[in-house]
């Protein structure tokens, strides 16, 4: 069985990120979506609020599974018995700094291969921060984030949400 790991921190979860869950799940036999604590960033949620916002949105997937690591991902990966990353490309600049990070990984974990997958064009553009920046002015959300988090995100930076749909 091929395992595999996306790793990030998922601060908040994006339509992107989905993206590329929905394709990891297609091409692995198991996929581990796995939150990497960062302890240089200052998140907006909490590693639990993380988890459960991920656990909704990937419930559908029968093959993905969710958990959470302060480790080196190198490490983490050979004791989840994972031998390949998965890591989204959105622009030239990812790619450098993901393929140094990769590097490192193999040093770290000579079995673990990383998969670079090129970001959907309707979420080249996308990342978490941008999410927390639209957030942060009470900009609609919903080409940007899954619905099921959305109101969450938006109680965070104080604006009135509606439950009704």
């Amino acid at each position: 069985m091929k395992t595999a790991i996306y790793p990030g921190s998922f601060d908040p979860i994006t339509l992107g990120h989905l993206n590329m869950i929905k394709r990891a799940a297609s091409v692995f036999d198991r996929v581990i979506v796995c939150i990497m604590v960062n302890g240089n960033k200052q998140p907006l949620f909490t590693v639990e609020d993380r988890l459960r916002h991920l656990k909704i949105v990937v419930d559908k997937f029968e093959n993905v599974e969710i958990d959470s690591s302060d480790k080196l991902v190198a490490e983490y990966a050979r004791e989840r018995g994972a031998t390949v990353l998965v890591r989204g490309l959105r622009a030239l600049s990812d790619f450098e700094k993901e393929c140094q990070m990769a590097i490192i990984n193999k040093k770290i974990n000579p079995d673990l291969d990383t998969l670079f997958l090129a970001a959907s064009e309707k979420y080249m553009y996308l990342s978490s921060s941008a999410v927390k920046e639209l957030a942060r002015f009470g900009a609609d959300l919903s080409d940007f984030a899954p619905r099921e988090i959305i109101d969450e995100i938006k109680q965070k930076y104080g604006w009135e949400v509606n439950y009704n749909g």
